[in-house]
């Protein structure tokens, strides 16, 4: 399927597949470990095979999309959100903070953010530590979420509340867009998904934004079926018993873990 190219920066890009669809799904780069370069788009199929057109956004530096092309990105997203009746958004970590960031420019309906920062300014996040170093520069005013994200922002934000730092960003984000909500998975770590991809349930959680409206209760109780299968979810509930000082905790969380027969056996 062939993208066509809407930004081309020298540190942001934006791509759209199958822009002549009327309803849009917008998904953002995650934080990579080895920045620098961007990569090869593909399609989220289990968005344009159901009349979704689908805008894929990144950023070659690890900078939360906070830079010189920012503003630029920006007025092309709003105009070219015009063209679109409804618009939805997934994103992982940095990617649900770039869906927060853009979500008045492209007019997001439904959102779904999994483990994403409010920001990464220390004066904002000084409990935070995990990105200091790219934090060196940034503009806190141009990623302010406050300022330049849509208070009507419906959906969900997912974190595992055993992830401190990951269970306050949910509640300040909460703070600035009241009408998400936040979804509670433990176990799953950052980000949390991992339990819902091996339990098989991560194609229903893609299903809330694509039939309009997303269930916080839904993805909760989905998050409890799929953690009886998911080995990941036994490991990290063995490590948190093991810190707070629950060795026969622990070993029932061992026993379970290695009797977990995964239905999608990756991450």
């Amino acid at each position: 399927m062939k993208s066509e190219r809407v930004f081309d920066g020298a540190l942001l890009r934006a791509d759209l597949f199958k822009g002549g669809n009327k309803r849009l799904f917008v998904s953002f780069r995650q934080r990579i470990g080895e920045p620098g370069d961007f990569d090869t788009v593909r399609p989220v199929r289990a968005f344009t095979a159901r009349g979704y057109a689908h805008l894929h956004i990144q950023s070659r530096w690890n900078d939360w999309f906070v830079n010189d092309e920012t503003q630029a990105l920006e007025a092309v997203l709003r105009e070219l959100a015009q063209r679109f009746r409804r618009v939805v958004s997934m994103g992982f970590s940095m990617g649900g903070y770039g869906a927060f960031r853009f979500s008045a420019a492209l007019n997001i309906a439904q959102v779904i953010a999994i483990s994403p920062q409010i920001s990464i300014a220390p004066e904002l996040v000084p409990f935070d530590r995990r990105y200091r170093r790219e934090a060196e520069g940034f503009d806190a005013a141009l990623g302010d979420l406050a300022r330049h994200g849509s208070p009507a922002l419906r959906g969900a934000v997912l974190c595992d509340p055993f992830v401190a730092n990951d269970l306050r960003h949910a509640l300040m984000a909460q703070v600035i867009f009241p009408r998400l909500r936040i979804c509670r998975l433990a176990g799953g770590g950052h980000p949390p998904t991992r339990v819902l991809r091996q339990g098989g349930f991560f194609p229903q959680m893609q299903a809330e934004l694509v039939h309009g409206g997303v269930d916080a209760a839904r993805l909760i109780a989905g998050h409890r079926a799929a953690r009886r299968l998911s080995p990941s979810y036994f490991d990290h509930m063995r490590r948190v018993a093991e810190r707070h000082g629950r060795p026969a905790l622990a070993a029932r969380f061992t026993a379970l873990g290695a009797a977990a027969v995964p239905v999608v056996n990756k991450g």
